[in-house]
């Protein structure tokens, strides 16, 4: 047993003591009668809708249906009935991590990556010229984007210059050199600029990463996201955020950045004048005033930059991770719960335009379902996904722009390709004999795979 399965088996979920918790002094009725006249939310209002009233126990599924109804005419008014969608690759540049988080399962503990470890393991790390050729491979089919999420390795560092100043014999800083491992994982800049120089869109460095870059030095987060989007980062994924109440993340992420650090690592990305996405992993031990209060954070900080292109709920994958496997948790989110928060983060989030449901979480049938509780965007066609599939998930790696069109005109929805700030967007022929993406720098609407 590994020392994050010991921690998680200490845990036990009668026992967390939440200061936050799921009551107001609010009603229900109110609540929706200020979504429906598009009057701001209150962190009550919000409860109130996503619990469908905590005057009744459980939730009403009459209710329930009234605040999905609302959501989905406030979709309508503010982006219309187009669907959302973009052609990219996820190229995730290591699985070595130390931090430890309790709902995942794509790290590989790193010092299983060290040249003296003997033990097989399905970990990876790539060179930066691997990274480049994975991604130089899907830009040829007609990708444009490339998402990259990593762990935590602990020979990573911003430049060289920041590696000279990691000191191995310091535990904190989490640092061992190159010559350590299997693999050198080289760095930030290394690994940006190889992704780049494909002509692909690089969506990467959460606020994690960005705080693992400058560890040790006092350069702080602007001067990370400046250096990396001078060698091609263009946008910010705003992972990491799991839920942005730190008596959450003190059980599920305990080693991960406060909810204070990362909005400032937000912040700085909004500076540098890079776009970023926002995301909420729910459906685990927090209640729904934990994931309320969540988007409150994301509200008032898109109020301040105005950054957010899109918003992202990620429903907790609970079947391989240490949070299900040691009973902290039984599941993840129910059906209810997942049409709830995608209608109440778009009644809440009144200054974020797009909604985000992920068919690698939600699956194509309930995913389609969430385009009419207030999401409009389907996300992408991923050629690879590893997080949530090493977590459990079980609905596949790769949707093809035909997959698409035939999909979202089931559902009477127009099918629509869109670049990663949503900068451009094109009305897709759902009459035509090829479907492809045409938004790329080799893209001529041939199909991505044969």
């Amino acid at each position: 047993m590994s020392w994050i399965d010991d921690r998680a088996a200490d845990l036990d979920a009668d026992e967390f003591g939440f200061d936050v918790v799921p009551e107001t002094d609010q009603s229900f009725e109110n609540a929706l009668a200020k979504a429906r006249d598009g009057v701001r939310l209150t962190v009550d209002d919000g409860i109130e809708l996503i619990t469908t009233g905590t005057d009744v126990e459980g939730l009403d599924p009459r209710r329930k249906e009234l605040v999905l109804e609302a959501a989905d005419r406030r979709r309508a008014e503010v982006v219309g009935e187009e669907v959302t969608f973009i052609a990219n690759v996820n190229n995730n540049l290591t699985t070595a991590c130390n931090t430890g988080c309790l709902f995942c399962n794509f790290k590989d503990t790193a010092h299983q990556f060290e040249t003296e470890y003997q033990q097989e393991h399905a970990g990876f790390t790539k060179t930066p010229a691997e990274a480049r050729s994975v991604v130089a491979d899907a830009v040829e089919r007609g990708v444009y984007e490339v998402t990259s999420v990593s762990g935590l390795h602990p020979a990573f560092g911003l430049n060289e210059e920041h590696r000279e100043l990691l000191d191995p014999d310091d535990p904190e800083m989490n640092y061992k050199p190159p010559e350590a491992y299997d693999t050198d994982p080289t760095t930030y800049r290394e690994q940006i600029a190889a992704m780049a120089e494909t002509g692909a869109h690089v969506h990467s460095m959460t606020p994690e990463e960005v705080d693992h870059a400058q560890r040790g030095a006092d350069w702080g987060y602007a001067d990370v996201y400046r250096e990396l989007a001078d060698v091609g980062l263009k946008t910010v994924p705003g992972t990491a955020a799991e839920i942005l109440v730190d008596e959450v993340r003190d059980i599920i992420c305990p080693g991960k950045i406060t909810t204070q650090e990362w909005v400032d690592s937000m912040e700085a990305a909004a500076e540098v004048g890079l776009p970023m996405t926002s995301t909420m992993m729910y459906g685990h031990v927090e209640n729904e005033a934990h994931r309320v209060e969540h988007l409150k954070v994301l509200r008032d900080l898109q109020d301040r930059t105005g950054n957010i292109t899109e918003f992202v709920p990620l429903s907790f994958i609970h079947q391989d991770t240490p949070l299900y496997e040691h009973g902290v948790v039984e599941g993840g989110a129910s059906k209810a719960e997942d049409e709830l928060l995608i209608a109440v983060a778009r009644l809440f989030l009144d200054n974020v335009e797009h909604i985000q449901s992920s068919w690698v979480k939600y699956g194509d049938e309930f995913g389609l379902k969430l385009l009419n509780c207030g999401a409009d965007d389907f996300m992408g066609t991923i050629l690879s996904e590893e997080i949530t599939k090493r977590a459990g998930g079980q609905y596949g790696e790769f949707r093809s722009f035909r997959d698409y069109v035939e999909m979202l005109s089931a559902i009477g929805r127009p099918p629509v390709e869109r670049t990663t700030d949503y900068g451009e967007r094109r009305r897709i022929d759902t009459d035509a004999e090829v479907f492809g993406p045409q938004l790329g720098p080799q893209a001529d609407g041939t199909p991505l795979l044969d």
